[in-house]
């Protein structure tokens, strides 16, 4: 029998093993679906792991920010660097994308991290749970074999990323023990479009500085239009907040509009965007691309949609292209210091399965190492 058996090996599974005393936990194991450990942590940032942020705070997240503050307090940024540092990798600022993220030099490199500090835990890898049971102690039905163990953590994410294995298994666990489940949805995602935004699609590739309004949120940064809508890091991050309804979006960041159509340039000239952006906006409006100085009132009022550009996506692109889950099990249903469940002693939960979700940018890293390290410290 394990004393402590954690399923999934993945950023929040990795880290409380790391963790663990072993003088106290002689007996650990790690299951997870996929052959190799933290497959989630190698495809993400590019490769490279946007591991934190330096501008992390409970405001980039959705959940219980009061909750996400606790937990930042408990295991800040600087922690989780010092850790890194630590044991040998040294993540650095890249802005290019969200600004403050810290990327490490490989995703490889954190893995290679993980798999030194858990060499003591026994690995039941290419293993899929299929249901769990408490009678005295857990025992967990797997395709290849049952295995008993006195504490159980569930740290197996969400749905996302199903080519690595992201099943429901968290939230049926969850469920059998009568947690309330709130309703999951992809995040960090792109968007469709509807019939009005259809020239979206004509502009796929182009990438332009935007600022997104959704939900009382303002996000800052690149959107990328795509052949099925629009993405991008500011788009990703916006997707959080969108449930359904209109989001805004202003395509002339930190400019005056009125300011940039003097003059006898042509429109799409003046206002400095992308042409291709310009030719397929104009068109949309149905406004002719013409000397600044020949616009009506009316067409001005026209251009000022660039502005504040409103609009209802149709959807997303579903979890298969989601970076993570929003939603999941209730955190007014688990200790906030030690993360065990209140409906059912020495289970506990961590990491993407709970309802406590980061923008993009290392938010979502940094939140689910930190609830492992709580979990490590209430459990040594």
């Amino acid at each position: 029998m394990f004393d402590i058996a954690i399923i999934g090996a993945g950023a929040s599974g990795l880290m409380l093993a790391s963790n663990l005393d072993r003088k106290k936990y002689k007996n650990i194991c790690l299951i997870d679906t996929n052959s190799k450990i933290g497959q989630k942590i190698k495809v993400s940032g590019g490769a490279k792991c946007n591991i934190t942020n330096e501008f992390v705070s409970q405001n980039n997240y959705l959940g219980d920010r009061d909750f996400a503050k606790e937990i930042l307090n408990n295991f800040s940024k600087d922690d989780l660097l010092k850790f890194l540092n630590k044991n040998g990798v040294f993540p650095k600022i890249n802005p290019k994308i969200v600004k403050g993220t810290y990327f490490c030099n490989s995703s490889q490199d954190v893995i290679d991290m993980f798999s030194l500090l858990t060499t003591h835990v026994k690995k039941f890898l290419d293993t899929k749970v299929l249901d769990i049971s408490y009678k005295d102690f857990f025992t967990i039905i797997t395709n290849k074999t049952s295995i008993e163990a006195k504490k159980v953590v569930v740290a197996s994410g969400g749905l996302s990323y199903t080519t690595l294995g992201a099943s429901s298994i968290a939230f049926d666990i969850a469920k059998k023990f009568n947690h309330t489940v709130i309703r999951t949805e992809p995040a960090l995602v792109g968007f469709t479009v509807q019939k009005e935004q259809f020239w979206f699609k004509e502009l796929s590739g182009l990438s332009i500085p935007v600022n997104i309004f959704v939900e009382n949120k303002k996000i800052e940064g690149n959107l990328l239009f795509a052949h099925k809508g629009f993405s991008g890091p500011a788009v990703l991050s916006a997707s959080l907040y969108w449930t359904k309804g209109k989001i805004k979006i202003d395509f002339l960041p930190n400019k005056n509009l009125e300011k940039l159509l003097i003059g006898n340039k042509n429109i799409s000239t003046a206002l400095n965007l992308p042409k291709r952006f310009m030719i397929e906006f104009l068109k949309s409006i149905e406004l002719e691309d013409k000397a600044c100085s020949k616009l009506t009132s009316h067409e001005l009022e026209k251009l000022k949609i660039l502005k504040n550009y409103e609009f209802s996506p149709a959807g997303n692109f579903g979890f298969t292209k989601a970076e993570v889950t929003k939603g999941g099990i209730s955190t007014d249903e688990i200790n906030h210091n030690t993360f065990e469940s209140l409906n059912q002693r020495d289970l506990y939960f961590i990491g993407e399965c709970l309802d406590l979700t980061g923008e993009l940018g290392g938010f979502n890293f940094q939140i689910v190492f930190a609830q492992a390290f709580m979990c490590s410290k209430n459990l040594n």
